[in-house]
This record gives C-alpha cells, sequence and structure tokens, in this order.
C-alpha cells in the first residue's frame, strides 16, 4: 500500500490544498473528489487512513486531523520500502469542502505532455525539478491498462520489446482488459530507489507522462542526474515532499477535526 497512500496525499495536495478533501465521500447531498477522472476506480489506501483516524481518536479524541494522518502516512509509507524519510509538519485541519471539477482540472493524467505536467505543478507552487522528483514515487505501485494502452499501442518513443511485453496484460481493443494492473516499475516495484529513472533513459517509461520527462526536453538532464544519484534523488523526493505537504493548509479556526476521515462533523 506504500504507493497508494503516497499517491492519495499527493492526490489530496494538489485539490484545494492538504486538507483531507480526497477523502470525503459522496453523498446524496455532497459531490467528494473521488469520482474524479484521475480518482475514480483508482485511489486506495483511505480504509488505512480511517483505521488510524479511530485509533489516534481513541486515545487523543479531537486533536489529529485526517489530513496530518495522511501526510504522517506518506511519509512512513516511503520509509517502510527502503525511500527516503523526512520531518513532517503537522498543525493542519480538515477541509469541510471537496470540489469535483479542482479534482478534475487539477490532478495531472497519464496522457499529458511535459508543458501540461509543468503548469500544473507550477499552478501548485512546485518547478520542474521537483515534478521530476515526486514522479519518482513511480518507482513504487501499479498502473491500469486503461492509463497506458495508447502509449504501447502508439507512441513511438518507446522500446519495441517493453511495448511487446506489456501488450501481453493489455489488450489494444478498449472495452477490454482496462482494470488489469501492471507494475510501473517491474523490476523492483515493491521497493523505492531511482530504477524508474533508468527506465526512462531506455525509453521503458510505462505511462506516456512518465516517458515525456525523458524525451529530448527540457527535463531530460534532470532525469539523468537523477539515475546517476540515488541520494541525490531521496534528498530532492523528501524535500519536495515537505514542500507539497505545504500547499494551502487549513490551520487555527479554519476547517475542522473530523470525528470519521470520510464525513464532515
Amino acid at each position: 500500500m506504500a504507493a497508494s497512500l503516497i499517491r492519495l496525499h499527493f492526490h489530496d495536495c494538489f485539490v484545494l490544498g492538504c486538507d483531507g478533501s480526497v477523502l470525503l465521500k459522496d453523498t446524496p447531498w455532497f459531490t467528494g473528489e473521488q469520482t474524479a477522472r484521475s480518482n475514480n476506480n483508482s485511489i486506495r489506501g483511505m480504509d488505512i487512513i480511517e483505521a488510524a483516524k479511530q485509533a489516534v481518536e481513541a486515545v487523543c479524541p479531537g486533536v489529529v486531523s485526517c489530513a496530518d494522518i495522511l501526510t504522517l502516512a506518506a511519509r512512513d509509507s516511503s520509509e517502510y520500502v527502503k525511500g527516503p524519510t523526512w520531518t513532517v509538519k503537522l498543525g493542519r485541519r480538515d477541509s469541510t469542502t471537496a470540489s469535483l471539477d479542482l479534482a478534475t482540472a487539477d490532478l495531472p493524467l497519464a496522457s499529458e505532455n511535459l508543458d501540461d505536467l509543468i503548469r500544473k505543478f507550477y499552478k501548485k507552487g512546485l518547478n520542474a525539478k521537483e515534478m521530476v522528483a515526486l514522479s519518482g514515487a513511480h518507482t513504487l505501485g501499479q498502473a491500469r491498462c486503461v492509463t497506458f494502452r495508447d502509449r504501447i499501442y502508439n507512441d513511438t518513443n518507446i522500446d519495441p520489446d517493453f511495448a511487446i511485453h506489456r501488450r501481453r496484460s493489455c489488450p489494444r481493443n478498449n472495452n477490454e482488459g482496462n482494470a488489469n494492473l501492471v507494475p510501473l516499475e517491474p523490476v523492483t516495484p515493491n521497493t523505492f530507489d531511482n530504477r524508474y529513472y533508468r527506465d526512462l533513459m531506455e525509453k521503458r517509461g510505462l505511462l506516456h507522462s512518465d516517458q515525456v520527462l525523458f524525451n529530448g526536453g527540457k527535463t531530460d538532464d534532470i532525469v539523468a542526474g537523477y539515475r546517476k544519484d540515488s541520494s541525490s534523488f531521496y534528498a530532492d523526493f523528501a524535500a519536495a515532499m515537505v514542500k507539497m505537504g505545504d500547499i494551502n493548509p487549513l490551520t487555527g479556526s479554519s476547517g475542522q477535526i473530523r470525528k470519521i476521515c470520510s464525513a464532515i462533523n
């Protein structure tokens, strides 16, 4: 679940800030963010955050927000799979709102090109180097066929053997195998390392939005640097995660401390 918890934190922070809004479930009178294109049938880990919240509530009720628990879980997930660790700032409060429209507009898509990705990260106060560092989280986890089908059948900047191998798990027909999962980084998919960047340099990035980071553009040198120096990648990833965790937090009397993470008090 490490990849899923890191991604859940990312998808929280990119919509309205790190406020736990992604954890809110839809109700007949409330529309959350979980059905946005980048979230629907994709994000996981909400149950883990809820379980952690209830354990905290049992000993320290009404103090620790779901937003802080999610931020801590992302850090701990990285450390658990041999990735970097960092000091998490605390004191975030939980939102009483969510935005499906912003989740649809602001979350990066697997099909996007480099300039689109840079623009979306810049909008959140993150530069191109921080974007490339954060993308390194794709050294973990899996992706659904529907997110990489177009790449393995239509992209030209792809290793032919890699494309052929991935097609075995992802039929060309848009109505078949959409939920089939394959590792984003096939060699060490459950260990945080810098192999992701080697894959990009070998044209073996699984998602289109991965491979555009190394495709003759302005981020090529950053990818090459992280491929060569894992300690630099680890340091920059940790720093970027701290910076991302600072996106528009609710503090003081803003928001609330939810009693359960999936619903407003």
